[in-house]
């Protein structure tokens, strides 16, 4: 029975059945095929995974991310960006890149980040003359930024499966999220003459100084939200609220974007994108159920407890796992279903579960810009109209990029350790 649950789940991704969808019918199948369990095991199981206060982030990060594109104010976070770094050769790209790592501090979402700053960038930039290839890649790949610079989806849901502190995982992924962006530009400066990226034109000092200071709510979002969890003013839920509350006001009171009418527009956005994440982080729970009467977690747990090996190759052979799996299922329900596996075996090596978290939240927010499932590469080369052969074409050397910061990581996991060390000693 289990071999013929994991044909169908192939089969299933192969037609383009959505991953949650997939998750929950084999789930049903392979519980309905037990005799001695009842059917309403799954529904029990997809309900009580999403019965969690942490989890209540994801939709409202998502809602953050909508009342900042709806405010037009990822526009200003552009604007602002482009005159501070549009003069130099592929400055487009520079800014597209660091817009993101600016917009990761405040949605917490790569996908929403695509979104929003895509439709934007892309057409900009194919406009001035940028390949299709490179203004897709550029964007889709600085977007996995999203997952990983704090606040992040991912993490919140990471640090209510192994049980670790949210606010100390942020700060852990605080460095190699500025470090993956750095490398993207580092990519973008090689191939600035080989394309002959254009030049935008210099802004004078003085508007760059007003677009700034007409960007600063933007700019202090991350500041504010980062800074509330590190000092125990609120939790990364309640940042979340505070993130959804304070985009609204500055929207609605201080750029005047917003408008009231628009709002449960902007609410049915929210949950629709939320779904998504949410339904497949319920499925997955069900299918945890499931692989646990198969034995199929003993049998994965086995094979990385006798891995006869140093940390090091562990962390590689878990790197390329999860490389693997991103490549057709979402973060969240990948997490769910392989985290409280790997975990033990982390444990007993003396690997910390902050770092394993760090790990692989990188390696899966990379699979958002891997075929066939990739959620980043998807919305990016939808905007521009190209294949998703031709979109990964364009995003490989960046993505390239990040496997290399990855492998840095993975060969010195405790320096990373050195920031949430400062702000969360007792935790260490």
């Amino acid at each position: 029975m289990a071999a013929l649950l994991v044909i169908l789940f192939v089969v299933f991704v192969a037609i383009g059945v959505p991953i949650c969808f997939a998750l929950g019918i084999i789930s049903f199948i392979g519980i309905n095929a037990l005799a001695a369990v009842p059917n309403t095991v799954v529904f029990s199981k997809m309900f009580n995974g999403l019965n969690s206060f942490t989890l209540l982030a994801v939709p409202l990060f998502i809602l953050a991310a909508n009342l900042m594109n709806e405010g037009e104010i990822t526009e200003k976070l552009i604007d602002c960006c482009n005159a501070l770094v549009g003069r130099f050769r592929g400055g487009l790209a520079y800014s597209n890149i660091l817009v993101s790592m600016i917009f990761a501090g405040i949605s917490g979402s790569s996908q929403a980040d695509t979104a929003g700053v895509g439709k934007i960038f892309i057409p900009a930039m194919e406009k001035r003359g940028y390949d299709k290839g490179t203004s897709v890649g550029v964007t889709a790949a600085s977007s996995t930024l999203g997952s990983i610079i704090p606040p992040s989806i991912t993490m919140v849901v990471y640090s209510g499966i192994a049980n670790v502190s949210t606010g100390a995982l942020f700060m852990t992924g605080l460095v190699p999220g500025i470090l993956l962006g750095l490398a993207m530009m580092v990519v973008v400066k090689m191939y600035s003459n080989k394309k002959n990226f254009p030049k935008e034109k210099p802004t004078p000092v003085k508007e760059a100084v007003k677009l700034v200071l007409k960007s600063l709510p933007a700019l202090l979002t991350p500041i504010i939200l980062i800074g509330g969890i590190v000092s125990g003013l609120f939790t990364p839920t309640e940042s979340a609220a505070f993130a959804c509350i304070y985009a609204l006001l500055v929207g609605i009171f201080y750029y005047r974007t917003i408008k009231v009418k628009n709002l449960p527009r902007i609410l049915v956005e929210t949950m629709k994108m939320s779904s998504l994440s949410l339904f497949a982080l319920a499925t997955a729970n069900a299918l945890g159920e499931l692989l646990s009467y198969y034995q199929l977690n003993t049998i994965v747990q086995g094979f990385f407890m006798n891995l006869a090996a140093g940390k090091l190759v562990f962390l590689i052979v878990v790197v390329l796992f999860f490389l693997f799996v991103g490549t057709f299922m979402d973060a969240v329900p990948a997490m769910i279903l392989f985290v409280p596996i790997i975990l033990p075996s982390a444990t007993s090596l003396g690997i910390s579960p902050i770092i394993l978290g760090l790990i692989i939240v990188v390696t899966l927010a990379l699979g958002l810009v891997t075929p066939p499932y990739g959620l980043c590469l998807l919305l990016a080369s939808s905007i521009s109209g190209i294949t998703i052969e031709d979109a990964f074409k364009g995003t490989l050397p960046y993505f390239l990029s990040s496997l290399l910061i990855l492998l840095f990581m993975i060969l010195f996991p405790d320096l990373w350790l050195a920031i949430p060390k400062l702000f969360f000693p007792a935790l260490f």
